[in-house]
């Protein structure tokens, strides 16, 4: 060792000598531990979902509300409104019977709304794991 070294050292132990280790407090963990607790609760968010109860009670009271309104409506009227339904249907099979569609655009059709529910399923479980829910 050369002699600047040697006086560096020597430096370096009389600066550790005059300073003592200074040692936290007893409640120290404690403490951070209460802070990062804290901290964690904030950011937990809670599950809210997308339909909240009330609207699937009105929901279902509109949905039976029309079942027992067509249940007990007169035969009399119903039996003519269906009778000019199927004529209408008549007419729009009419207006449409000229459309053709390829194969390709039959399958995209049929296939993207399969893919689609894939992708829920997946990007669910991602998103629950993530958020652990």
């Amino acid at each position: 060792m050369t002699e600047r070294d040697k006086n560096i050292e020597n430096l370096i132990d009389k600066m550790m000598a005059e300073n003592t280790l200074e040692s936290p407090s007893i409640d120290f963990t404690s403490k951070i531990m209460t802070q990062v607790l804290a901290a964690e609760k904030s950011k937990i968010k809670t599950y809210q979902p997308l339909i909240s109860k009330t609207t699937w009670i009105l929901m279902g009271a509109g949905l039976a509300a029309l079942i027992a309104y067509s249940l007990y409506s007169s035969s009399d009227t119903s039996a003519l409104e269906t009778s000019q339904l199927y004529l209408n249907l008549d007419k729009a099979s009419a207006l449409f019977s000229g459309i053709h569609f390829s194969k390709n655009i039959l399958y995209g059709v049929l296939i993207v709304p399969f893919m689609i529910l894939i992708q829920i399923g997946v990007l669910k479980n991602y998103f629950d794991k993530k958020y652990e829910l």
